[in-house]
């Protein structure tokens, strides 16, 4: 079994929430550090330590005896993030620099960050690969931006792995029904019609048990896995998801004009170079969520939406 201590930052949030039982499973001891906004749907064990905390605030917990910081936290997407642009820049960039310094100083080994694919802006590319400009358009694309240069001036000093991830869909306990798969899948379950704006604009998209696997692949895979990695697995429009939404659940499709020109499209070549392998799609994600709901054990609260919930709970 495994030795290793992970401190998981942003830890209750969608993804942390299910890494950190798959954390656990392999062994780690994990220290999982969350303000808890949005709640905490962590189970409790033996090898978890549980800190509500603020990651701005370094001093409220001790990176003594850690091995390895997986570092989620951020004002996660364009809308919550422009909320309130010092807030998103304090938590999505100064925290992020903070934690890099306090983590060299504690002589840790390794860093790995989850940025977005986002960083790249809108791009006419059809292969978006790590090589190409990144030229972010929102708040949240910039503090990524900012971050990941920041964690690149650390190379030297440890393991540094940056994770540029696609649209996260599927099942997680503290649940996220305000991204595409999730919430055109919600309104097909509720309402029996998917409205779409636009349509066409092209998303790439990760299941949430494959981009949380890919965290534990590089903390596992270190040599392998350092640098920037896009991850994302299907780029596929909007409409293209409705429709599969469709093919599921039945519904009717509702299209009406978008002012929002933002396409992302990337390429995960490097990444699967090193070996690593998807093993779920937008399908399964769909699949899950609708079977989920149907059996009762999935509500659409509004904690499950970000920016409804901060705006009602948090600022």
């Amino acid at each position: 079994m495994n030795s290793k201590t992970v401190l998981v930052t942003g830890a209750t949030g969608y993804k942390g929430t299910v890494l950190v039982p798959k954390l656990l499973n392999k062994g780690y001891r994990v220290i999982a550090l969350d303000t808890q906004w949005f709640g905490n749907f962590l189970p409790s064990h033996s090898n978890l330590t549980v800190i509500k905390g603020d990651v701005r605030d370094t001093h409220s917990f001790d990176l003594d005896n850690v091995d390895a910081i997986i570092h989620l936290a951020s004002i996660a997407n364009d809308p919550c993030g422009d909320l309130n642009p010092k807030l998103t820049w304090e938590v999505s960039a100064l925290a992020t620099m903070q934690l890099a310094d306090k983590a060299k100083r504690h002589g840790i080994k390794q860093f790995i960050y989850a940025s977005s694919g986002s960083v790249y802006g809108i791009k006419d590319e059809e292969h978006v690969t790590e090589d190409l400009s990144l030229e972010p358009i929102s708040e949240y694309n910039k503090t990524k931006m900012v971050a990941e240069r920041v964690l690149l001036s650390y190379a030297d000093d440890m393991a540094v792995q940056i994770v540029r991830p696609a649209t996260v869909c599927g099942l997680s306990p503290r649940m996220r029904l305000d991204v595409s798969v999730n919430m055109l899948t919600m309104q097909a379950l509720k309402n029996k019609k998917i409205t779409v704006f636009g349509g066409k604009q092209v998303r790439p998209n990760i299941h949430i048990d494959d981009i949380t696997d890919l965290y534990l692949y590089m903390l596992e895979n270190p040599e392998k896995t350092q640098g920037v990695f896009n991850a994302g697995f299907e780029n596929i429009s909007i409409l293209d998801i409705a429709n599969r939404v469709k093919s599921k659940v039945d519904c009717e499709i509702v299209v009406t004009p978008s002012n929002d020109p933002r396409c992302y499209r990337v390429n995960s070549d490097k990444l699967l170079a090193t070996g690593f392998k998807p093993t779920k799609t937008v399908a399964h994600a769909i699949d899950e969520i609708a079977q989920t709901y149907r059996n009762g054990d999935l509500v659409d609260h509004p904690r499950f939406h970000n920016l409804q919930w901060m705006q009602q709970e948090i600022l």
